[in-house]
């Protein structure tokens, strides 16, 4: 049976921190749903009611689009080993652009200071509501290892080739929306 909670309980953030990928939902009200995995190397509880993820370069970036006009978000983390259980943190969130003294704080004291080559900003997610569920029918998976392809790219492409990527595929949204990277890139 599902269960409701109004912050992210100490054995709520054990469990986070267990997990090897989470998802994300944001959509606005006339957009596309975006629905996206992520690896959970780059997620951080920062309080009982504030998370944050160390955002990467990807083919799109609906997320900043959606959370820029509409704000709404959900996360889900789901055991894929051990006990089951999915949890959903539902929330409003923005995002920090790389570079700005935000971003810069937030990257030292959250991910101390460790920036993967094609970080791109940071989302952060004020919860709201947290949300557990049974998990019964998730496949039970054994965890592998993280990926390499993405950093690999990112290095091989460079800052240059990054922003370049970024002015390219990533400063609107696949509705249109602006996502905030032009600014960041100051185009």
């Amino acid at each position: 049976m599902a269960r409701w909670f109004t912050r992210i309980e100490p054995a709520l953030r054990e469990f986070i921190e267990r997990q090897h990928v989470f998802f994300t939902a944001s959509a606005t009200a006339d957009s596309r749903i975006n629905l996206s995995p992520k690896g959970s190397d780059c997620f951080r509880v920062l309080s009982p009611n504030q998370t944050a993820y160390l955002d990467q370069t990807g083919s799109g970036n609906e997320t900043a689009a959606h959370l820029r006009a509409d704000g709404r978000m959900t996360i889900m983390f789901c055991a894929f080993e051990g006990a089951p259980m999915i949890l959903r943190l539902y929330g409003r969130g923005h995002t920090i652009p790389k570079g700005s003294p935000d971003y810069q704080r937030l990257l030292a004291e959250a991910f101390a200071g460790d920036e993967p080559p094609g970080a791109r900003q940071i989302v952060v997610l004020d919860v709201q509501q947290v949300q557990t569920s049974c998990g019964y029918s998730v496949p039970v998976y054994d965890f592998k290892e993280d990926r390499e392809t993405l950093k690999n790219w990112a290095a091989r492409k460079g800052e240059d080739g990054i922003r370049a990527y970024w002015a390219e595929n990533n400063t609107e949204s696949i509705d249109g929306l602006p996502t905030g990277m032009a600014e960041t890139l100051g185009v």
